[in-house]
């Protein structure tokens, strides 16, 4: 049962508003290192390898936040979980800006990861509740802008760090003071927020649920497929691109480098507007297609050293993983039994952040073994493989639906 604002629904466009941002301000810090991992290498020496697996302990936050605290808002309310989020998104900035080694990095990454684990749900959640008391013109944009909100978050992390690491000093800790004083002025303007959940009287606090029910499994693997490659390009660009730009491009401005990997996640959230004027059974193999001429643009850049063929790749696939995303989601979430699609969802949101994270660790090693560029070639071509299974899934699947 959903509760009305205290002084009315003429405070829920506000409200609404500071939700979507505290959501980008918060996914922001989870990508803000990506530009400074290049400081990282050279003021302690570490080698690729060391700087991936930095990036991956971020998945291990998330997945502990999904799996014990994911349906926790349902009971301590979302404004007290979503400022507990901002609070551990603010405790993993002052991690990294008193850091001098690496357990402090990981420990900055793993509470990252669980602010991101509790704004990943809690958030979304409570953009759609709170938009259903704005006008009618917002609610049919609702999900749109929580997803949004998502990609381009972890797209600004790059750009923002990027620019101060280029234009201003301490380029290890400006960017987290910056990310820090965001927070805080996010928590305060969270404060104002109405609750959207009548709250239990006697609260009751568990551990999200997975399942997969048999009813769902048929749309549910291509889906989970599709997502686990699309998230495997998103690490890629976070943790390894901008090694990729340095080495093999020859282009060392962290600007231009966050500038591309902004244009990625951009792309994604253009995506993910992008399929909803498609057809639906041809989202998710639109998705998949752009996927792999995305991934076959990374594969030329890395032979040819071109930075447009990088560019083109950067697109194709921010928009394939986009839609992909957005259109396996919605696909699973109308296909679960109602009284599952919690537990349904939260298993693919499990697959997706391994996939964000063990095969990153992967490629760090690689990279150590056979260089940046091999790395990248195989990893690109073994991803466009993998979206071809899902493809081919997905067009089975048409097949035999047509066929009934």
């Amino acid at each position: 049962m959903r509760l009305k604002p205290v002084s009315g629904s003429s405070r829920s466009p506000t409200a609404f508003v500071i939700v979507a941002l505290a959501f980008l301000i918060t996914m922001t810090g989870t990508t803000l290192p990506t530009a400074i991992y290049h400081d990282y290498q050279l003021q302690y020496g570490f080698a690729t390898p060391v700087i991936t697996l930095i990036y991956a302990v971020y998945a291990v936050g998330v997945f502990g936040a999904l799996l014990i605290v994911g349906n926790w808002s349902d009971q301590l309310g979302r404004r007290r979980m979503l400022i507990a989020g901002l609070c551990l998104s603010a405790a993993s900035a002052v991690c990294f800006l008193l850091s001098d080694g690496l357990l402090g990095l990981m420990l900055g990454r793993l509470l990252s990861g669980i602010s991101a684990g509790i704004f990943t749900g809690t958030a979304t959640v409570a953009v759609i509740e709170l938009v259903e008391l704005a006008p009618p013109a917002w609610r049919q944009h609702a999900t749109l802008v929580a997803t949004a909100s998502n990609m381009l978050g972890l797209g600004c992390g790059p750009l923002l760090g990027g620019i101060l690491v280029d234009i201003a000093p301490w380029p290890t800790r400006l960017p987290f003071a910056v990310h820090l004083g965001l927070v805080m002025v996010a928590i305060l303007a969270m404060i104002g927020v109405p609750e959207t959940v009548q709250l239990p009287h006697r609260i009751k606090l568990a551990g999200q649920k997975m399942s997969l029910p048999v009813s769902v499994r048929e749309t549910f693997i291509p889906a989970a497929v599709a997502g686990f490659a699309g998230f495997m390009v998103i690490g890629f660009f976070a943790a390894v691109a901008p090694e990729l730009i340095r080495t093999e491009l020859g282009f060392h401005g962290t600007v231009l480098i966050g500038a591309i990997v902004f244009l990625f996640f951009l792309s994604s959230a253009c995506g993910q507007v992008v399929q909803a004027h498609l057809a639906l059974p041809w989202r998710q193999p639109s998705g998949c297609l752009s996927l792999i001429v995305g991934l076959l643009g990374v594969v030329v850049c890395a032979v040819e050293e071109s930075l447009g063929a990088l560019l083109i790749g950067t697109i194709a696939a921010g928009l394939g993983q986009g839609i992909s995303f957005r259109a396996g989601l919605s696909d699973i979430s109308a296909k679960s039994p109602p009284s599952q699609r919690a537990e349904v969802t939260s298993s693919f949101f499990v697959i997706l952040y391994i996939a964000i994270s063990a095969p990153v660790i992967g490629i760090g090693f690689a990279v150590q073994a056979v260089g940046i560029q091999r790395a990248t070639i195989i990893f690109s071509s073994a991803t466009a493989i993998l979206v071809a299974v899902a493809l081919l899934l997905l067009i089975r699947r048409q097949a035999a639906a047509t066929a009934s």
